[in-house]
This record gives structure tokens, C-alpha cells and sequence, in this order.
């Protein structure tokens, strides 16, 4: 039940994330808005802990940190693949 929460939650948010950076609500490629998600989710994550917590220990992390981490892993992923 918890892999499909995390796969629910890594959907919404890369979908978002796709959305602020202008992909549209119909993406092109569903599994880059889903691995974005859920890697997002482990960043926003991470970043959260480090500026509130002071330690890079993963903590779970709310849907608007899932969403911000997704857009700067989908950010980072477009500028790699549109380097090649």
C-alpha cells in the first residue's frame, strides 16, 4: 500500500513540476514525470532537512517539497538530455 502512496504521490508531483516548466498537461514521456517525482520527493526531502533540521538525514517531506524537489530534478534532467 505504501509503494503505490509513493508512486501516487511521485506522480502529482512530476506532473506539477511538469507543468511549471512548461511541458503542458499531456507530457510526452509519463515515466520521466514519475521517476522525477519520486527522486523529487527524496530531494525536497533532503533539502528540507538540511535547512530546517540542520542534518542530511531523509525525513519524509510534504507534497510541497515533493513538488519543488521534482522540479529541479525534471530541470536538471531536461539540461542534461537537451546537452546531448
Amino acid at each position: 500500500m505504501i509503494i503505490l502512496a509513493i508512486l501516487l504521490i511521485g506522480f502529482f508531483s512530476g506532473w506539477l513540476a511538469n507543468l511549471v516548466l512548461g511541458g503542458g498537461t499531456q507530457p510526452k514521456d509519463w515515466g520521466e514525470v514519475v521517476i522525477a517525482g519520486v527522486a523529487g520527493s527524496f530531494v525536497g526531502g533532503m533539502l528540507g532537512s538540511l535547512i530546517f533540521e540542520g542534518d542530511l538525514g531523509i525525513h519524509p517531506s510534504g507534497l510541497l517539497g515533493s513538488i519543488v524537489g521534482a522540479i529541479i530534478v525534471l530541470a536538471i534532467w531536461r539540461a542534461i538530455r537537451s546537452r546531448r
